[in-house]
């Protein structure tokens, strides 16, 4: 059989990844990838494909994460060997437990180079692990269209009883890596890969007749989906859903739930009897605490298989149909969902209360009032803004925005990264909302070279300079003399100037101290790359939620 050559061999791997359905590749520079670039560089000349530069392959990961979030469809990334594929695993990581179809294309000397000492050479074969669906290593000069084949049918779901997810496909190319002498660039195309992104709107199911009647309450966790609103509403019962579910809206869906839920226990008047969970609940300790109970059924709605758990490991009793888990909750009974809204709005009240006697803005503020102006896509970091989100976000009538989270290991690993893939892969407006150690963690994210594409991202920064949710957990009731070693090895104080920072990479900056000044800035289109910096403090977090707590 007549060996293929680097560049063919990469031509090939291109058409498998169009006939998958990638349209975005996060590129990071390097020699032994070389042939994968240069066929990469040929099919965007070509408007087949769309591709984003960027030298550090973290960021790259992330961002083909944020694309693959955005569009609904598979995403590439491609690095050349060495440790440039080290630094993919939490990316890939992240991909698994949200069972995102990232597939990874590392590069790779040829066999004879292995083991010999040669640069950038190590064991990258399977180095992902069990966070890969399947990884196969295609030797130089063999034809790579089978294991691409296979991998992109693995990273999509095809392959029965395994959810979609990431996978690697490890291309060993010789030299030369390099297009031919006589080879000629094609001409430039003005066809432009699809964006995919449709509005989030409410869908509509049917209960069955005839169900008996039970006080259950839905659950929706992170990635639920509009369905679970839709369940909720057409049985009757309370909706409980975490910002990032994308089923926070609704006539049935209660704000501040989390902060209720020892109003239903055992000893209350109306305990609760049932519980459906739509998603993957991962915020607040009290939904813990309740999927924990062994006293009340729970049912987990579970289409098809999911990554986030392994079988047996959780209470919940898995529900594959619509009809099953009808039967299951049953309808409400009468008063039920009216005193849990009523319940919920006098809560919201208190908290609005609350923070209106603050002296300045707070997580929580920022939390609800982002809420209320996204539109497009709305990205929220992990740590407190989300759970700020949670806590104070009221329900809207219908869907503004779609929202996106990296909960799968609910890390702050590349969140800028995610929402600029998240914006690219929609083409719309994204609203990144994270805290400042957050986003410095991926302060690499804003970078852009010249002549890639600009995303439509805000990125709004709450900067309390510092980790401020660790004073909202044990640590910060720690005294006895342990309080300056919360404060360095939790706290993380910083003095970095965010205004500084933005202008290295080129980016607006606007920074606020009011609400006022915030809910104006909210209120101004979202063009471009911009910092929007929220200066507050984080003294006094952790008696604000006991304030808050106190008050219901």
């Amino acid at each position: 059989m007549t060996e293929l050559s680097a560049l063919a061999s990469a031509r090939i791997v291109v058409a498998e990844l169009l006939d998958g359905g990638v349209r975005h590749v996060a590129v990071s520079p390097g020699s032994r990838s070389a042939p994968l670039a240069y066929a990469l560089a040929e099919a965007e000349a070509e408007g087949r494909i769309t591709l984003h530069v960027r030298i550090d392959e973290r960021a790259a990961a992330f961002t083909a994460l944020g694309v693959i979030l955005g569009s609904g469809a598979p995403a590439a990334v491609v690095v050349t060997s060495g440790t440039a594929v080290g630094n993919l695993l939490p990316a890939v990581m992240e991909a698994d437990h949200v069972a995102a179809p990232l597939v990874v294309l590392s590069a790779d000397r040829p066999l004879e180079l292995r083991g010999t000492g040669a640069s950038q050479t190590t064991e990258q074969m399977d180095l992902f692990g069990e966070h890969a669906r399947f990884a196969v290593d295609v030797p130089a000069g063999d034809d790579p269209q089978r294991g691409v084949r296979t991998a992109l049918s693995a990273a999509t779901g095809a392959f029965e009883e395994l959810p979609p997810g990431p996978v690697q496909v490890n291309l060993a190319f010789r030299d030369p890596l390099l297009p031919g002498a006589d080879a000629e660039f094609p001409a430039a195309s003005d066809r432009r890969p699809f964006h995919f992104a449709p509005d989030p709107a409410p869908i509509h199911y049917d209960a069955p007749d005839g169900l008996a009647e039970h006080r259950t309450l839905v659950l929706a966790g992170h990635d639920a989906g509009p369905i679970a609103e839709a369940f909720a509403r057409a049985h009757g019962l309370p909706l409980a859903a975490e910002p990032s579910s994308n089923a926070r809206f609704g006539p049935n869906a209660v704000g501040p739930y989390r902060l209720l839920l020892d109003r239903f226990g055992p000893e209350s008047a109306e305990p609760l009897e049932r519980v459906v969970v739509f998603g993957r609940p991962t915020l607040s300790r009290p939904v813990t605490a309740l999927l924990a109970r062994q006293d009340i059924p729970l049912a987990l709605y579970e289409p098809v298989p999911v990554a986030w758990y392994q079988p047996g490991r959780r209470l919940e009793r898995p529900v594959a149909t619509l009809r099953e888990l009808s039967e299951f909750a049953g309808r409400a009974p009468e008063g039920w969902l009216d005193t849990w809204l009523l319940a919920g709005e006098k809560a919201q009240h208190g908290i609005e209360q609350v923070l209106a006697r603050e002296p300045g803005l707070t997580g929580p503020d920022v939390a609800a009032a982002v809420w209320a102006a996204a539109r497009g896509q709305l990205v929220l970091g992990s740590s407190n803004g989300i759970r700020d989100a949670d806590l104070a976000a009221a329900p809207t009538r219908e869907p503004l925005a779609t929202v996106h989270a990296n909960r799968g290991l609910a890390g702050i690993d590349g969140m800028t990264s995610t929402a600029v893939g998240v914006a690219l892969g929609s083409g719309r407006e994204t609203t990144l909302l994270c805290g400042d150690v957050t986003f410095l963690h991926d302060a690499g994210g804003l970078f852009l070279g010249a002549g890639e594409e600009e995303p439509d991202l805000r990125v709004v920064v709450l900067n309390d300079q510092g980790g401020a949710i660790f004073s909202t957990l044990e640590h910060g009731g720690l005294r006895g003399g342990y309080e300056p070693a919360v404060e360095r090895l939790f706290g993380t104080p910083h003095t970095v100037r965010l205004d500084a920072l933005a202008a290295a990479y080129g980016v607006p900056h606007r920074a606020v101290t009011t609400t006022a000044e915030l809910d104006a800035a909210l209120a101004e289109p979202v063009r471009g790359r911009s910092v929007l910096e929220v200066r507050c403090s984080r003294d006094g977090l952790r008696d604000l939620h006991a304030r808050i707590r106190a008050a219901l």
